[in-house]
């Protein structure tokens, strides 16, 4: 098949590149890197050097492709001028309009945990409003939204606070449950999903390990040497004032305390919960412990 990927090298892209290739895919990987086309080169996909603010760009790139992954790139929380909720809405109309444009009959979106919220979600409200923005889409192009739970790789922002205080704080986590995800178990969901023909939309959640905060505490104590290493909970007016103060933009912080208060009350995971996979992917919270430490020692 010939299958594009959004995303650039990401945490999501670059593993979910390699295995398309090693499967024998024609790949194409779209970046707005010209430096990165030479490493995307070098897993045997092609560079279509461009941006996804280009939709005659978007609309030739994916012209001819059997299927394609596409997925909102992280913008920069910190620029006080970003609308992240306009950004997510700008980006889907730019996929939508290249993907009906182009002729693609195969999507694989990436959504996330908390979608089918339209309130109450913080910065999700973004990935709900790309998902409706396709699912406008003629019923001929078949769509996979996929919905992946809390990243592994979040933890790492909580490495400074444990340096400075000896624990884990934030407005969610302790003794409930979260469901977490590893990136690799995602690009495995979605290199499934685009080899397979479907019919119309479907959701379609990953998720790795359910763990309580605690329980992440203590795997990632024992991981950095502090065994008792603990999670508490802080207020919200707290959590926003340390994310405001260390220059977050302000509207992107009350989205991030709203998103997880959400999932702290159990809102967020309610769909989720609803229509928890039977398989849970491969890469376990000790296997991510290990890049957790390193990262840890380096800081």
């Amino acid at each position: 098949m010939k299958i594009i990927v959004t995303g650039s090298l990401g945490h999501i892209s670059k593993p979910l590149t390699t295995t398309l290739v090693e499967q024998g895919h024609a790949v194409t990987v779209i970046s707005s890197q010209p430096a990165k086309q030479k490493e995307i080169e070098a897993l045997g996909a092609r560079a279509a050097i461009g941006s996804l603010e280009d939709v005659d760009f978007l609309t030739s790139t994916f012209k001819g492709a059997d299927a394609v992954y596409c997925m909102v790139p992280p913008n920069n929380y910190f620029d006080p001028s970003l609308d992240l909720i306009g950004y997510y809405r700008k980006l889907g109309h730019n996929y939508a309009q290249a993907i009906e444009q182009s002729g693609v009959k195969r999507v694989v979106n990436l959504s996330t945990i908390g979608a089918h919220l339209d309130k109450d979600n913080g910065i999700l409200l973004g990935a709900h409003h790309v998902q409706n923005i396709l699912n406008k889409l003629p019923s001929d192009i078949s769509i996979t939204h996929l919905r992946p739970t809390s990243f592994y790789y979040n933890l790492f922002a909580y490495v400074e606070v444990i340096k400075a205080a000896g624990v884990i704080a934030a407005n969610y986590g302790a003794d409930h449950v979260i469901p977490w995800v590893s990136p690799l178990d995602i690009a495995d969901a979605a290199a499934e999903e685009l080899a397979t023909q479907i019919t119309g939309r479907k959701i379609r959640y990953v998720v790795s390990e359910e763990l309580t905060g605690n329980e992440v505490a203590g795997i990632l104590g024992a991981a950095i040497g502090k065994p008792d290493l603990k999670w508490i909970l802080i207020s919200n007016e707290e959590t926003l004032g340390r994310l405001v103060s260390i220059g977050m933009n302000k509207q992107i912080a009350a989205g991030l305390v709203e998103m997880y208060a959400s999932l702290h009350s159990g809102l967020l995971a309610e769909d989720f919960n609803r229509h928890k996979p039977e398989q849970f992917g491969k890469v376990k919270l000790k296997d991510f412990a290990v890049e957790f430490a390193a990262a840890f020692a380096g800081h």
